[in-house]
């Protein structure tokens, strides 16, 4: 099976699909990750010398490229992976998508304790909350394509196994 992981900066995409892959006994992806190895640089230095557009390009071949490499897994998207070049429908054809909605004022939370250098959206001049909510409002439409969504502050990975079962 292939599961990915989406939702907002913060949602708990990474941590969570770490321990879910643990549970299932599969490799565990963070598509972020992959396109800084294949890159060799940080994503914020593509988005800062390339561009967001070339990041997402970026994206969208190297998800590709680990859906047809891999036959079982766990995938961590970046929150904005459904959104650009078909990527819901192509996670959706692949496998099981698991949106994790938690609210804005949660992630905010979350995210304040983090240095936002690591997150180029973030990293404007806009508060953190601002922030997530524009990026809400203009992936929500992708995001609801998810095959499972969970609504909870703090999903956990007997959840998402729960979920998966039905």
């Amino acid at each position: 099976m292939k599961l990915f992981l989406i939702g907002l900066p913060g949602s708990g995409k990474t941590t969570l699909g770490k321990k879910v892959a643990t549970y299932l006994q599969t490799p565990f992806f963070d598509l972020d990750e992959e396109i800084e190895r294949l890159a060799n640089k940080p994503v914020r230095e593509i988005f800062a010398g390339e561009g967001e557009a070339a990041f997402r390009r970026m994206e969208s071949e190297t998800l590709q490229k680990l859906i047809e490499e891999n036959s079982d897994f766990v995938m961590a998207t970046g929150g904005g992976a459904p959104c650009f070049h078909d990527g819901i429908s192509i996670m959706n054809q692949a496998g099981v998508t698991v949106f994790l909605d938690v609210p804005v004022y949660e992630l905010e939370k979350r995210l304040q304790a983090e240095q936002k250098q690591n997150r180029p959206l973030l990293s404007g001049t806009k508060s953190i909350a601002e922030t997530l909510n524009a990026l809400r409002e203009t992936r929500i439409s992708f995001y609801e394509k998810a095959r499972i969504s969970i609504h909870e502050d703090q999903p956990d990975v007997m959840t998402i196994i729960t979920r998966l079962a039905r």
